[in-house]
């Protein structure tokens, strides 16, 4: 599949497909796997401070004994993180696509001190998976948070440092032009969080669908052509809502670099991989494009005849005109 090498961050990718972090990542030889079915390159699963923390919270009872709880505390993350390298370095000796590490962090410390350790591991690029819900600061002090992250990982590493963000930002497109502009070498859209429901009998909160689902397809697709369009130095890689071949190419005509599947190999295996770029190829020959470029962006804000296709307004345009479908 030459036709479907391209870069990313300023790695070498055999295709533009790419498995997000997940429990799919989490092993060498499922990873090996994930390779042969086709992958351009792999997210491991997250490394998830917070999961230090809820361990710490089951030696609770230690709270009387501040020095053993201390000792815990060090050993429980020098654990997680070692095994975390350890997953580094025994997926790069077995396979040859590029592998992306992903940490998220809840203090500032932890972002560097990971990133350093994992880069010494081995790991060809490092997704920073910054997820902050905001439901109390201020829109400002939200957006300084992503960049003072940004800022301070991109200072203590030399490896590709991806940003993988969420959908709930005043400005999208101003935080991923400030994000490239203190070093991120490229930024994945979106960010899937927690999914809350409500159990009504227990009267409690619960997990909803872990999924994406094709429905969600559309957002990404907008928000890629806009941000792609506006800043075209910045590279993208969709992700939420990947399902088939056909919303691959639609994420690379609205102007993404690669796009990051996951639910989807949940659902139907591995051989999505392969049945995804065939089909992207078999596509391509038909509409006589030698490579990605020659189509990658050609539907993005920048270059489609009427970009308000994108905004807001067109939803109630919309409906409008359906008032008495």
């Amino acid at each position: 599949m030459n036709k479907l090498k391209t870069t990313f961050a300023g790695l070498k990718l055999k295709s533009p497909i790419i498995v997000s972090s997940s429990g799919l990542t989490n092993n060498p030889q499922r990873i090996l796997n994930l390779e042969k079915a086709g992958a351009g390159a792999v997210v491991l699963k997250s490394l998830f401070e917070e999961q230090i923390s809820l361990l710490m919270n089951q030696y609770s009872q230690y709270n009387e004994y501040p020095e053993a709880l201390d000792y815990i505390r060090s050993y429980s993350e020098t654990w997680t993180v070692n095994e975390y390298t350890k997953l580094i370095k025994e997926t790069k000796e077995l396979c040859t696509i590029p592998v992306i590490a992903s940490i998220h962090c809840i203090s500032n410390g932890s972002w560097t001190s990971y990133a350093q350790q994992i880069e010494q591991a081995g790991a060809d690029a490092l997704e920073l998976n910054i997820s902050i819900l905001n439901t109390s600061r201020d829109a400002v002090d939200v957006e300084k948070a992503h960049i003072e992250i940004v800022r301070s990982v991109k200072s203590q590493v030399s490896i590709p440092v991806i940003v993988k963000i969420g959908t709930n930002h005043a400005n999208l497109v101003s935080l991923v032009d400030k994000l490239a502009g203190c070093g991120a070498d490229a930024v994945t859209l979106f960010n899937r969080f927690y999914q809350p429901d409500i159990n009504i009998q227990k009267l409690s909160f619960t997990a909803g669908n872990v999924f994406s689902k094709p429905e969600d397809l559309s957002n990404t697709i907008r928000w890629t052509a806009i941000v792609s369009g506006v800043l075209p130095q910045v590279e993208i890689s969709a992700s939420t809502g990947v399902h088939d071949w056909e919303a691959a190419v639609k994420m690379l005509l609205a102007g993404a670099q690669t796009v990051q599947i996951c639910s989807a190999i949940y659902e139907q295996g591995d051989g999505i991989l392969y049945e995804i770029e065939t089909c992207i190829e078999e596509w391509m020959n038909q509409h006589s494009f030698h490579n990605l470029e020659d189509f990658r962006g050609r539907l993005n804000y920048k270059n489609i005849a009427n970009p308000a296709m994108f905004e807001r307004t067109q939803f109630m345009k919309y409906f409008a005109s359906r008032e008495n479908a």
